[in-house]
């Protein structure tokens, strides 16, 4: 059986892989690989997450970096809480 992630599941692991790589940001290549996503798909959920103001977008030398927000961080936090919530009662995320 296969399982799909939703997209706030996706939104979660871009924040993940965002936080964790710090303050020096994290490249598009990384994090493609790490959210396993196709290029299309990712640039779809990265403009939405920096409209929303979770993730900045940052040029370098013609490469995007991405580093995750205070606000981001907050909403991965939030989303981390309700999963825990969810998995209590038997629900799955």
């Amino acid at each position: 059986m296969v399982v799909y992630r939703t997209s706030i599941q996706i939104m979660a692991d871009l924040l993940t892989a965002t936080e964790e790589s710090g303050q020096q940001g994290i490249k598009t290549t990384s994090l493609l690989l790490k959210a396993n996503l196709s290029h299309s798909r990712l640039e779809r959920f990265v403009s939405n997450l920096t409209g929303a103001g979770l993730v900045n977008k940052i040029e370098y030398d013609g490469r995007n970096v991405f580093v995750i927000t205070s606000k981001g961080k907050q909403y991965l936090e939030q989303y981390k809480k309700f999963a825990d919530v969810a998995e209590s009662f038997g629900l799955e995320m």
